[in-house]
């Protein structure tokens, strides 16, 4: 199977956020994959605990209002690299991305990187990427004015 690495891409995040189906996702996957949340380090390493992360973790574990928008896409070298921008209103649980805190009501807007790697025209591994930090200031359980960045240093990063 020599499929497009950017379908290969575009069916797995199909099968994890349309279908939400782990059945589905897993096999748009090689028989040894991984997956890493670079964050919180949630994920999985072998076919048995990528399954095993979907179906606890993340498959059906987002909010109905989640909406996952590209960015830009690089491929090349077995990889497909895209960043996203995923909105979603935290009014579940999410352990994948914010492991052992309930839902607080508010409104996300996170960027993403991925990194997924094809081989055969199967995803090998997922490297997620996102600033954990302005996630947890978006679900107010951080202080923005207690972080090193512009905004709290009160400079007008419109302009």
């Amino acid at each position: 199977m020599n499929e497009e690495p950017g379908a290969v891409f575009d069916a797995h995040v199909r099968a994890e956020f349309v279908e939400r189906s782990v059945d589905a996702t897993m096999a748009t996957m090689t028989d040894s994959p991984y997956v890493t949340h670079v964050p919180v380090l949630t994920g999985g390493n072998g076919r048995d605990e990528v399954r095993a992360f979907y179906e606890s973790w993340f498959v059906g574990r987002w909010p109905a209002d989640t909406q996952v928008t590209q960015v830009s896409r690089t491929v090349g070298q077995g990889r497909v690299i895209d960043e996203l921008i995923v909105s979603f209103t935290h009014d579940v649980e999410m352990p994948a991305l914010l492991p052992g805190i309930a839902p607080t009501g508010r409104k996300v807007v996170l960027a993403h990187v991925v990194l997924m790697g094809i081989v055969d025209g199967k995803v090998a591994y997922e490297h997620i990427y996102w600033d954990q930090a302005s996630l947890l200031v978006q679900v107010a359980l951080l202080d923005p004015a207690a972080l090193p960045a512009a905004q709290a240093a009160g400079v007008d990063v419109a302009n």
